[in-house]
């Protein structure tokens, strides 16, 4: 079983590529699922006076999700493709969120945390907000947020949990007992997590999350689901060869699957 379950395309604004580019190249390189994945609309900050090219707009938002469900049948038998929604997380916009994850008949829905604030901390061009920071206080911040992410009962699982780490910037104490507590939160709620591939492109040259945390979410029995993070076709399923074979070693032998936001389990 070979699946992509994160996704992005050119509605985003920071990917390029159609959603029926990607479903071709997922045929291509044979692909048994396709998970489509795009961001969320922004909702707590102006799209207008914001960083350009962050989120889908908000009038593109159906348009997406009758594209999605228009390919998804037009090639069944082909790929099976499921149509899903990067869910941002972002705290005190839980109703708009919530009204966003319950308007549409999501296959699966992502809750990955971005923002901190009005802060992303997953984008390259706002870097310089790490700047005399206390980066425990912010890791101790974003991780509160993956909590309570996982607390809302919006989402099918968490996306790039340890995302934080992405560009290099990491506190000197030990910040194990956060990665920790977030892995509890996501069991508490029966959520899965991805093994994101993309992080090996990063600065910080790892996947998200760490192989440590891996081995802790298979210890507590927490379910996975694998994802390239692909902002182009060509590189949907990137790393994902090697992503499956930590896995493995790790001690994993199925897959979170999901279809009208049920789990299935598959073998791998």
């Amino acid at each position: 079983m070979k699946i992509d379950y994160h996704t992005h395309h050119v509605r985003c604004g920071h990917a390029v590529g159609t959603l029926e580019e990607y479903v071709k190249q997922g045929v291509a390189i044979g692909l048994d699922q396709l998970g489509l994945s795009d961001h969320m609309p922004l909702l707590h900050v102006d799209p207008a006076t914001y960083y350009p090219e962050m989120a889908m707009a908000m009038e593109e938002l159906p348009r997406y999700v009758e594209e999605a469900f228009s390919l998804k049948e037009k090639y069944k038998g082909q790929i099976d493709i499921r149509v899903g929604l990067e869910g941002d997380y972002i705290e005190g916009s839980e109703e708009a969120i919530e009204r966003i994850v319950k308007a549409y008949p999501w296959d699966y829905v992502i809750g990955s945390v971005h923002f901190l604030g009005t802060w992303d901390i997953s984008d390259f061009r706002q870097t310089h907000e790490w700047e005399g920071k206390d980066k425990l206080a912010v890791y101790e911040q974003y991780y509160d947020a993956v909590q309570k992410a996982c607390a809302t009962g919006f989402y099918d699982y968490i996306g790039h949990i340890d995302v934080i780490k992405r560009f290099g910037f990491k506190p000197d104490a030990d910040v194990t007992h956060l990665e920790d507590a977030a892995l509890a939160a996501v069991k508490a709620n029966n959520l899965a997590i991805e093994l994101n591939a993309s992080g090996l492109r990063m600065p910080v040259a790892e996947m998200f999350p760490s192989r440590r945390m891996l081995e802790n979410a298979l210890a507590l029995g927490i379910p996975l689901t694998i994802g390239s993070d692909a902002h182009q076709p060509e590189r949907l399923g990137q790393y994902l060869d090697e992503a499956r074979m930590v896995l493995k070693e790790v001690g994993f032998t199925q897959l979170a699957t999901y279809e009208g936001r049920k789990r299935i389990m598959v073998d791998f």
